[in-house]
């Protein structure tokens, strides 16, 4: 009799314990999907509050802006899951962009020769998305190899791009890159300001990167590198993965996607300026961290940043058609950013806590057999 009360209170307990792992285990997924339940709820509650709102013309107005941090936020995402971060971001889009305006404004001059050479589209595309490569390059070996904390590392980077971006010119811009035919470099325009089968060619932009990056991220291996570096460096490079490499290839990664973002930048302005992409870093950590990804590193998913890129988008650009000042719009997203990082502590407070609660429920539920 004693022997069944407390088999009785055993199973009990396992049961009480089951029913508060479900529990968690809804909320965790809840706070997972929150950028998903946020954007929901925007388009709701702006399409109540204004009609033009859900117009076509308008979403694709919006889907273009937010186009643009969803390809910074792609590059971001594969930073901060190997843990790291990089605030060069947003210099890297200026320096990139006067780096495309030069080439195509005054062309590449080489003074001791008395020779210019102008470059087509496609070369200054090209040597473009290499310099933000090799930014990223420097960022990665600075953090690895150097073993410099990725904040100070990419913050420091950040001023010395920032600043070969404004010194190309002194601080001036390149007025106009609409190129010249006679020269063969015109069609920059098409970048930021074309549209191809009647939508924004950034908008074909932004999906190639976001599916490329889904797929990495997903199908391959250095896709679960990735996440294995995020989630415990050591158990990772005992495992035999090439944690250097793969960080490596992260701030690489960031640094193709933001050289991307300023082409479009210039390409939509038609000019550049060194002060473009100012707190572009900023937008695309919160967006990455809105989207459910850790700043812990070793869990988050690509999509979910791209959500919440739009998340950001779609709520800046809501409140432009309200007619709510700019001021207000600065307050609101940095309201966006600190709650984001706050669902992102208490998710990991819950993940850890359902970890150990497992442990335990795991042995009692295999006790009677």
């Amino acid at each position: 009799m004693q022997a069944r009360k407390l088999l009785r209170a055993g199973q009990g307990l396992v049961n009480s314990k089951a029913g508060t792992s479900r529990l968690s285990g809804a909320i965790s997924l809840l706070l997972r999907l929150r950028a998903f339940a946020v954007l929901f709820l925007l388009i709701v509650v702006f399409s109540l509050l204004t009609p033009r709102f859900l117009s076509a013309d308008n979403l694709v107005l919006m889907v273009k802006h937010a186009s643009l941090w969803s390809i910074l936020a792609v590059g971001a995402t594969f930073v901060i899951l190997t843990a790291g971060i990089d605030l060069s971001v947003g210099a890297i889009v200026a320096f990139t962009g006067m780096i495309a305006g030069g080439l195509l404004y005054e062309g590449l001059i080489i003074s001791p020769f008395g020779v210019t050479i102008y470059f087509n589209v496609p070369a200054v595309v090209a040597i473009t998305l290499a310099l933000g490569v090799g930014i990223g390059l420097i960022n990665g070996v600075l953090v690895v190899k150097a073993r410099v904390p990725p904040f100070i590392a990419t913050l420091g980077v950040g001023y010395v791009v920032r600043g070969a971006a404004a010194l190309r010119t002194d601080g001036a811009t390149f007025p106009s890159l609409a190129g010249s035919p006679d020269l063969g470099n015109t069609g920059f325009d098409i970048f930021g300001g074309g549209h191809i089968l009647s939508l924004p060619t950034q908008i074909w932009i932004m999906a190639v990167i976001a599916i490329a990056g889904i797929l990495i991220a997903r199908q391959t291996a250095f896709g679960r590198h990735i996440y294995a570096v995020g989630g415990n460096s050591h158990a990772a490079l005992l495992a035999g993965i090439r944690v250097s490499r793969v960080t490596i290839a992260a701030y690489m990664i960031c640094g193709f996607c933001a050289a991307i973002a300023g082409i479009i930048v210039a390409s939509e302005l038609g000019a550049t300026n060194p002060s473009a992409g100012t707190n572009f870093e900023l937008t695309a950590i919160a967006a990455v961290v809105l989207g459910g990804t850790s700043l812990f590193g070793g869990r988050g998913t690509v999509l979910g940043s791209i959500v919440g890129a739009f998340v950001i988008g779609f709520l800046t650009d809501g409140l432009v058609l309200m007619n709510v000042t700019t001021f207000w719009q600065t307050v609101v997203l940095g309201l966006v950013i600190i709650t984001a990082v706050v669902v992102d502590q208490a998710q990991e407070a819950l993940e850890k806590s359902r970890e150990i609660e497992a442990v335990p429920l795991t042995s009692a539920g295999s006790a009677p057999a």
